[in-house]
């Protein structure tokens, strides 16, 4: 399981109940307990690990994905108003205007299927089920022409998958480091007052628009 997750709780739950029970080297919330990991651990990774049974085909995929996902996605995966276009643009990442899709650049299907099960739909996160959720991966693969429109997905063929652009992705070589320094922070000799010195439309970062509202502030 990734980190990101359980960090994610633990500052939730921070949050949530507002008196801080300290935990951990960092001194912040409190640990999270194992029910609430579970409900965070649901990541699917290129390898299959961590799909749930299920199965689901193009057709029910489509109707699934014109119910819950054309709204902001187009019936075809064209794109709503800014909303992220999922099909086509397959050969235009060298291009001077590269269409980034899900046929065009993702490297794994198991990146559509985990963020459909953890993230969608906008608003009504995980409220699909897992067989909803193949279909609707399922559909989407088809829109970008890498299964037949009888074709359907389970857990048993996923890894069967291949995407266009898969070969164009490598491991990076460079070793981990931790992201903080181990050492303990110095909490001695802090400021006791922090006092604002400049803002945003001082320092000349501000829009052009805002410029003019603030001048007449």
């Amino acid at each position: 399981m990734l980190k990101f997750p359980k960090t994610l709780s633990i500052v939730f739950c921070s949050l949530l109940f507002g008196a801080p029970v300290f935990a951990g080297e960092l001194n912040l919330g409190r640990e999270a307990t194992k029910a609430e990991i579970k409900a965070w651990d649901i990541d699917v990774r290129p390898d299959g690990q961590g799909l749930p049974e299920g199965k689901g085909t193009v057709e029910k995929g489509e109707q699934v994905f014109s119910e819950q996902c054309a709204a902001c996605h187009g019936d075809f995966g064209e794109g709503v108003d800014r909303w992220p276009v999922l099909a086509g643009g397959l050969g235009t990442i060298k291009g001077d205007d590269p269409v980034k899709t899900v046929g065009s650049y993702w490297p794994y299907a198991s990146t559509v299927f985990d963020y459909i099960y953890r993230a969608m739909p906008f608003g009504n996160a995980q409220s699909l089920s897992p067989d909803e959720v193949y279909a609707v991966t399922a559909y989407i693969l088809y829109l970008n022409e890498i299964v037949a429109e009888d074709f359907e997905l389970s857990k048993k063929n996923f890894t069967s998958i291949k995407m266009p652009n898969e070969k164009n992705f490598f491991a990076d070589p460079r070793p981990d480091t931790p992201s903080r320094s181990k050492k303990k922070p110095c909490m001695k000799n802090c400021k006791k007052e922090v006092k604002i010195t400049k803002r945003a439309r001082i320092i000349n970062v501000t829009p052009e628009e805002d410029k003019k509202t603030a001048a007449k502030e």
